[in-house]
């Protein structure tokens, strides 16, 4: 190492030890603050006694960045969801900016030298959500990074208009392909700056209106997708199957005012818990009450509705002390991860009823 390079990498550390210090001086949970593992995530956490959006902003912070430190890779269920909600909480509580910059390193540092094939399609996706959402709820402008993302996204979409997506029988995000297909046409139909009318979009929407065609719902929760999507996306659903949709998911709210992801999955023939159990569709929980009131107000339900009124009541009340809230591995048992998409939605509901501020989807 020559001189410049030494006195290069002693200026670069001491920078890198100040803001840390800076960060730690302000409350902000960084990278180097959080735990080299992730803690467990279990339902007897005791209730907080009263709402904390700043305890929600530390606890998605705190999630997103163990997962980044331990598993050093993006994920469905933690980091990425937490782009899409964690502007709601800026105001509140600052954040390190360490998971948009971690994201971002995918096209830039990544997959440089190696762009991802067709095997590894579903990164493209993940990527491309987290940014290309962040990016609505922050400048509302599509960021030149998840533009590229975005149009890499298309190259590695499969003949048949899917894209190779995990099956860990995690229900309901890794579990078949129709999430990830789902999941790229909510992206792309959010995305500012017209994406969507791109000819790399147009044609690959082409693409994917022809798997879900062939490729039907198995269940409420892929209908509840296609309804979401299908907003801003023509051609995957109408206004008589989103009216339904939304019809079948009110219907199944809980007597407390929760929702129960479980609930979404009854009618998939053969989907079963790995320990034999029956599906819990009476206890509620974040994800599934969080993803009813988000996709509500997405189709119009007004905020006051009786019905999201109580389903707000019931978020506000059940967030745990850390700062999150539980949802249970539907099927599998995955270590109670989807309570960080759920913790993520929760804070989405809030933000689409006014609790929070900014809700930037407009609807």
């Amino acid at each position: 190492m020559t001189t410049k390079q030494q006195a290069a990498a002693v200026f670069f550390g001491f920078l890198s030890c100040f803001v840390a210090s800076v960060a730690h001086a302000q409350g902000i949970v960084t990278l180097q603050s959080v735990p080299a593992e992730r803690e467990p995530i279990t339902a007897d956490e005791p209730l907080t006694e009263q709402f904390s959006a700043k305890q929600a902003a530390i606890y998605l912070d705190r999630a997103a960045l163990t997962w980044q430190k331990e598993k050093k890779c993006v994920t469905c269920h933690t980091n990425m969801p937490y782009l899409f909600a964690r502007p709601a909480l800026a105001s509140i509580q600052q954040d390190s900016g360490e998971v948009r910059e971690f994201f971002e390193q995918y096209p830039k540092v990544r997959w440089k030298n190696k762009a991802p094939s067709e095997r590894q399609g579903f990164w493209t996706i993940v990527v491309a959500a987290a940014l290309t959402f962040n990016d609505v709820q922050t400048t509302g402008k599509l960021s030149p990074v998840a533009r590229e993302v975005l149009d890499l996204m298309w190259t590695v979409q499969r003949e048949d208009g899917g894209w190779v997506w995990p099956d860990c029988d995690y229900a309901p995000m890794e579990i078949d392909d129709h999430y990830g297909v789902t999941l790229a046409a909510l992206t792309v139909g959010i995305a500012p700056d017209g994406y969507a009318d791109t000819e790399a979009a147009r044609a690959g929407l082409v693409k994917l209106r022809h798997y879900l065609e062939h490729d039907p719902p198995k269940s409420l929760h892929h209908r509840a997708m296609i309804a979401w999507c299908s907003l801003r996306i023509d051609g995957i659903a109408d206004d008589e199957q989103r009216a339904r949709t939304l019809q079948q998911l009110l219907a199944l709210q809980r007597p407390d005012g929760g929702w129960s992801t479980s609930g979404f999955l009854s009618d998939w023939k053969g989907l079963q818990r790995d320990d034999g159990e029956p599906l819990d569709v009476q206890t509620s929980d974040a994800y599934g009450t969080g993803l009813v009131i988000v996709i509500s107000r997405e189709l119009g339900v007004p905020a006051d509705d009786p019905r999201l009124k109580r389903g707000v009541e019931w978020l506000l009340t059940h967030q745990r002390e850390s700062g999150k809230w539980f949802t249970r591995s539907p099927v599998n048992d995955a270590g109670n991860l989807i309570s960080n998409t759920g913790s993520a939605l929760a804070v989405l509901a809030l933000q689409s009823c006014g609790t929070l501020p900014g809700w930037p989807l407009g609807r």
